[in-house]
């Protein structure tokens, strides 16, 4: 077979490869677009729920879901952010950093379940925070932490070597050339990381199904102390829990929260674009 002849026969794998992958993806956006648009409007989105969750809208669980994500940034960005530049600038290479590393992989890998029930019993029980907003974004910051280690980590040791030494060269300091010349560099990739942490952190239900989400508030929560309803715990209850429930209005909710998590990626990659575009290289 001639390279030309193998190259087009793999061309045409990887290209059917790619409609295997994106055909089921655009099918399921669709239905749930399909399904749900029709019950869109102001009031879904603004009124509380009303008869049983089964008319109004669906206000509460989209400021909970607002709350518990901006929670969860509060918590993760500057730890994880931090721990990544510890790891990448100051660690030394040795089996210790080869051993976090290894943890915090296999960390982004263990079930929400098992995080939810960690929340449970820390910060719920054991530090008596009870279900609230509190538990449930430390809960969430602890699951997104290892997504955001990893890329945060990877983006920083892609800067090339080059812009550290020439800055240490001119006098900078350790700190200096990681804060003017590594990091700035680097924030497209760790941008990346935390929107696709957060992104996770906006869709689960299990985490917040033990230390924070309610099944219906007649209020919004006033303070970090209180319970909150949440757009994927939300969806959970009426899809499952709630008897004659109103198709549109699932679909209708699952649409929220699909657009909800593709504008934070929107957004990560409207950012990330305009930083790389002033990269020198």
């Amino acid at each position: 077979m001639s390279a030309e002849t193998t190259q087009r026969v793999v061309f045409t794998i990887l290209g059917l490869a790619t409609v295997v992958v994106v055909i089921p993806i655009l099918f399921v956006v669709g239905y749930i677009v399909v399904q749900g648009i029709g019950v869109i409007n102001w009031t879904f989105l603004t009124a509380m729920p009303v008869n049983g969750m089964k008319a109004g809208g669906i206000f509460p669980a989209i400021i909970g879901t607002i709350f518990l994500t901006l929670g969860t940034a509060i918590v993760c960005i500057p730890l994880g952010v931090g721990a990544a530049i510890y790891l990448a600038e100051y660690a030394r290479e040795n089996w210790l950093t080869r051993l976090i590393r290894l943890a915090i992989i296999n960390l982004a890998g263990i079930p929400s379940v098992v995080y939810g029930l960690f929340g449970l019993g820390l910060f719920v029980l054991f530090l008596h925070f009870g279900t609230s907003i509190l538990s449930g974004s430390l809960t969430l910051a602890i699951l997104t932490l290892p997504i955001i280690i990893s890329t945060a980590e990877e983006a920083i040791t892609s800067v090339p070597q080059a812009f550290r030494t020439v800055s240490i060269s001119l006098g900078a300091t350790k700190w200096q050339t990681v804060r003017h010349q590594v990091l700035p560099h680097a924030l497209p990739g760790i941008i990346t990381g935390v929107i696709l942490g957060l992104g996770r952190a906006a869709g689960e239900t299990a985490p917040i199904l033990f230390t924070v989400a309610a099944f219906y508030l007649p209020r919004l929560p006033r303070s970090v102390f209180d319970p909150t309803m949440a757009l994927p715990y939300h969806l959970f209850v009426i899809s499952t829990q709630v008897p004659g429930m109103p198709v549109g209005i699932q679909y209708g909710t699952a649409l929220v929260l699909l657009v909800f998590v593709l504008s934070l990626i929107l957004i990560a990659t409207l950012i990330r674009q305009r930083v790389r575009a002033r990269r020198p290289w």
